[in-house]
């Protein structure tokens, strides 16, 4: 059994979800290219250099898989939005999340991870109605939500909720850099996960 997710390490990547092979449970993280979804990870697993973290948005440009506990992954997918690339790979880039989704029985739920201060983009919006229409499961995170000053906390997290369609508790806020809202995120994975 995983300790607090302690033991997630990289197994492998993967441009096609035909090149992964099975498992017993998995989560994935999508979002924007600059949402923090490597700094999230790191901060899940109580390691700095779990995942490469780049000041240029767009660095995840593969499927990466992390292996927790037995047969549990955790998954990161290649950000949507600002990454630089021909347009011919960025088609690429979004058949390779979608095929990811469609195609994979164990996965038990998406975080879609969006920017606490930018609130949700056009992008994020499309990505949430369409896991809706696919039936898939999915979880709205707001990132970096030690960006929002304190006194604009509670109006930021109803607007962004609102944008979505949801209540503020219906999201999880976390910061990676001051480390609010992670151990709560992290059970929750560990659940999904069954750890």
């Amino acid at each position: 059994m995983a300790q607090l997710l302690g033991d997630l390490h990289f197994l492998v990547s993967a441009s096609d979800v035909k090149q992964l092979g099975a498992c017993y449970a998995e989560v994935a993280f999508v979002g924007r290219s600059n949402v923090g979804k490597s700094s999230l990870l790191n901060a899940v697993a109580q390691q700095k250099q779990l995942a490469r973290v780049s000041k240029t948005p767009g660095r995840t440009r593969l499927i990466n898989i992390f292996l927790t506990g037995h047969d549990r992954w955790v998954v990161d997918l290649p950000g949507y939005g600002f990454a630089s690339g021909p347009a011919t790979e960025k088609a690429k880039w979004q058949a390779m999340i979608e095929g990811y989704l469609k195609g994979r029985n164990s996965l038990r739920i998406v975080f879609v991870l969006v920017d606490a201060e930018v609130g949700p983009t056009r992008l994020d919006v499309q990505m949430i109605d369409w896991l809706g229409a696919m039936e898939l499961p999915y979880r709205v995170v707001a990132t970096k939500a030690d960006k929002v000053k304190s006194s604009k906390q509670l109006f930021q997290r109803k607007e962004v909720a609102a944008k979505l369609g949801l209540l503020s508790a219906d999201i999880a806020w976390v910061s990676s850099t001051k480390g609010s809202g992670i151990a709560d995120f992290r059970k929750e994975i560990m659940r999904m996960l069954e750890l």
